[in-house]
């Protein structure tokens, strides 16, 4: 899982880059200033768990039978598909209730999240 996350990580990251940069120069004509923070918001938060599920990649690779290292991992790619994706497809949509998926990739954030904490606390 090691390699299939890290690779995961780095195609987050790298795309996370991408619309970052799509959005400042294709989308802010193009956009309204809160579509724009909400597409930056789900810039953001994918960057911060493409940065944690490359900490779960290198974890895992020391501690590869931690299923909550593995929960983790799946949970923070649940979260960005989620929360990031819902929030591109409202910023370039306007369709409202796009918005009430993102509060689900919030959930799979604080799962993942919450796996590392007990794979942590496990650690010996």
């Amino acid at each position: 899982m090691t390699r299939i996350f890290l690779a995961i990580a780095s195609a987050l990251g790298g795309i996370s880059v991408i619309f970052g940069a799509f959005a400042s120069h294709a989308l802010k004509d193009r956009l309204s200033d809160r579509a724009l923070e909400i597409w930056e918001t789900g810039t953001k938060y994918q960057m911060y768990h493409a940065i944690a599920l490359i900490l779960i990649a290198l974890l895992i690779a020391r501690f590869p039978s931690s299923t909550p290292l593995m929960v983790s991992g799946y949970a923070f790619i649940a979260g960005v598909i989620l929360f990031s994706g819902s929030l591109y497809a409202l910023s370039l949509s306007g369709i409202k209730w796009l918005g009430a998926i993102t509060p689900l990739g919030g959930v799979a954030f604080i799962i993942g999240w919450t796996c590392l904490a007990v794979a942590a606390w496990r650690i010996e």
